[in-house]
């Protein structure tokens, strides 16, 4: 399992683009998370499935809520992670009116989440293997904090306790 101090791993993560800009056009679009995080501090959280209860309901309206609390604190980008095709996320970033706060990637394989060796089997509810939820400070690519949920919780991937570990 990924660990402070270790840099995040090499993966291509795809994101949906609303409009063309930035070398982006409209459509999926590869984010190579070694580049994306070079010389940037992200606060990444990760979660099992786009419009599932919890991730709706309370992971992701948290960091829309806290952008501006994160970006004093000197966060520069904040990625959401999930094991789901490109086009989900994107219909994921619309319902949730995450706009340009918090980047909506894609790690369709759960090639991110092997990496990291923080995948969540959920086979037996017919979801396959899925990214565990948590969360992690990045900063030029190392991680500085990491805070893994115990089985069906909570509590610590919070963007509340992610933009305390940011303030320091």
């Amino acid at each position: 399992m990924i660990q402070v101090g270790d840099k995040i791993p090499a993966a291509t993560l795809m994101e949906y683009s609303e409009v063309e800009g930035n070398g982006c056009s409209i459509g999926p679009n590869p984010v190579d998370t070694v580049k994306a995080s070079a010389g940037k501090t992200i606060a990444l959280f990760a979660l099992p499935g786009a419009f599932t209860p919890t991730c709706s309901a309370k992971h992701v309206p948290g960091y829309v809520e806290q952008y501006d609390a994160l970006k004093a604190a000197g966060v520069d980008e904040i990625w959401c992670v999930s094991v789901n095709d490109a086009f989900v996320m994107g219909a994921w970033a619309r319902d949730q009116k995450s706009g340009t706060k918090v980047r909506m990637l894609a790690d369709g394989s759960a090639d991110f989440a092997k990496a990291t060796g923080l995948t969540l089997d959920l086979t037996a509810r017919g979801m396959g293997l899925r990214s565990n939820r948590y969360s992690m400070l990045v900063k030029d690519g190392v991680v500085k904090t990491l805070n893994v949920e115990g089985p069906g919780k909570f509590e610590v991937s919070d963007a509340a306790t992610l933009l305390a570990q940011a303030r320091g």
